[in-house]
């Protein structure tokens, strides 16, 4: 394979929009018969790169050949034309039609010679050599929408594959399937391999990427860091290359512990909690005082197990209990058992067109009901407590929340979490998007609540930040859980994530 010339080759790439440079002189090839992976973190550039590939985007420079020939395509309709058909991470198609119209979707053979009419019959015979090619007995009359998602993931495929394409882009097609349908979309694309296509497949499950492809490019911050054959990269390499820490340099920073583990109040015990597509059975407890993170790339599932346990996803199986008390009825009983929790996206969680007053008594308002609405005296009085316990920066409680930094934001969340005396504080990507003081003030905030016995979950990208703060920090990986770091630095934590056990790897040597 390394000896054969690239199918698709794409060199010094830039593209940039306004204030950023999405991608940086980026190189990029793909052979005839073999799945080359592209991996980064979010916002490294593989959107951007598929986009360019696929016509939708247009480079500020750079040169695209595809089987000899030097041409930008100028739209996705005219590079599925010359061969590179792209199947994107949400399916594309339209779920009112039948399965033979989507497959021949744009491109549908007319009657003698177009004058006729749509020609059915020869919709149903391109569609069923689509599906035949892939393995499938689905009948093309059949509406999509009445599928299961999997099999209309298939069906994308087929569409793509109706057309004499050189080129397969696979964008996160194993976002929605679990296990046997992703193991049967793989045999797919390894008959599609052998066949001599050229695939490119874009995932952030590390597991899977390494059960399929045959090179992994990976970008970081818009450049190409490298590109590898799989089989001599290994998972430490890999995660190195997508987050730039070196994983044995890392330095450890220990957590203060003032808390004998014999001493343990578990405040909150999460035992098998799953759901089917999501995230696969999980379990772990907090105690009183403890601060534990989620750790895990982009997509291995640290929001979906805290949506999980607040009760945003209604998980299909598993016990969640807080102090011994079973909790069972999706947010409004985890609110009412004292949990309380902050998205990773603010904007989620305040009403922008609000006050910063309005927006702190929003949950102690809800839970008291209409007919007990606070008084608006007391409200103002909660709002400028928090807004002085906090340093929240505004001209006064009525100020509408959008007008405050994003730091000022989150602390709003915050304090309308803080004004219910949670239990437990579930706190995804806190710091996101915040500047330096900021940050150090939200930290302040978590050590000073642990030291009042809440309990605290913390998500975050940030290694560093995790082992600053956390006692102990599950890693999950590719939606399912990877191990518990109990001795926390980041040289623990980004082994775990790399799928080494470092500990285990120092009691070897």
């Amino acid at each position: 394979m390394d000896e054969q010339p690239p199918i698709l080759e794409a060199r010094g790439v830039i593209v940039e929009y306004p204030g950023v440079r999405a991608l940086d002189r980026v190189d990029f090839d793909l052979r005839a018969g073999e799945v080359h992976a592209i991996m980064g973190e979010n916002g490294a550039g593989k959107s951007t790169l598929i986009n360019v590939l696929s016509g939708a985007v247009r480079p500020a420079a750079g040169t695209l050949r595809l089987g000899g020939d030097a041409k930008w395509h100028s739209s996705p309709r005219e590079a599925e034309q010359a061969g590179i058909s792209t199947v994107r991470q949400e399916v594309d198609l339209i779920p009112t039609l039948s399965v033979g119209e989507n497959v021949c979707l744009c491109r549908q053979p007319g009657r003698w010679g177009g004058f006729g009419g749509i020609d059915h019959r020869a919709i149903r015979r391109r569609a069923d050599a689509a599906l035949q090619r892939l393995g499938l007995r689905i009948d093309a009359r059949v509406v999509l929408g009445e599928l299961p998602i999997a099999l209309q993931q298939m069906v994308a495929i087929a569409r793509a594959l109706d057309i004499q394409s050189r080129v397969l882009i696979l964008d996160e097609p194993t976002s929605s399937l679990d296990a046997d349908e992703t193991r049967r979309l793989f045999e797919i694309v390894r008959r599609l391999r052998g066949e001599g296509l050229g695939i490119i497949f874009i995932s952030h499950f590390i597991e899977q990427v390494y059960g399929l492809a045959d090179r992994i490019t990976v970008l970081r911050n818009g450049r190409n860091v490298g590109t590898w054959p799989a089989a001599e990269l290994s998972r430490s390499r890999l995660v190195e290359a997508m987050t730039g820490r070196n994983i044995e340099q890392a330095r450890a920073r220990q957590v203060e512990r003032d808390r004998a583990a014999t001493q343990r109040e578990v405040a909150l015990s999460v035992d098998g909690v799953g759901r089917r597509r999501v995230l696969a059975p999980t379990s772990f407890d907090v105690a009183r005082g403890e601060a534990l993170g989620f750790a895990g790339l982009l997509g291995s599932g640290r929001s979906e197990l805290a949506r999980l346990v607040f009760g945003a996803i209604h998980p299909d199986h598993g016990r969640i209990s807080m102090q011994g008390r079973a909790i069972d009825g999706g947010v409004r009983a985890s609110i009412a058992a004292g949990m309380a929790f902050t998205p990773d996206d603010r904007r989620e969680a305040l009403a922008l067109d609000l006050s910063v007053r309005e927006n702190i008594i929003l949950a102690m308002q809800a839970s008291r009901g209409a007919l007990r609405s606070l008084p608006r005296s007391k409200q103002r009085e909660i709002a400028n407590h928090y807004i002085r316990s906090l340093n929240i920066r505004t001209s006064d409680a009525e100020s509408p929340v959008r007008t405050l930094s994003g730091g000022n934001q989150q602390k709003v969340v915050l304090a309308r979490w803080l004004a219910m005396q949670p239990r437990v504080l579930i706190l995804d990507e806190p710091a996101r998007g915040v500047d330096i003081g900021a940050r150090a003030e939200i930290e302040s905030l978590i050590a000073s609540l642990r030291r009042d016995g809440v309990a605290i979950v913390l998500i975050s990208s940030e290694v560093d930040e995790l082992a600053r703060v956390c006692d102990r920090v599950l890693v999950l990986r590719d939606r399912a859980p990877a191990g518990m770091v109990e001795d926390v630095s980041e040289t623990a934590i980004l082994a775990r994530i790399a799928g080494r056990d470092e500990n285990a790897e120092e009691r070897d040597g």
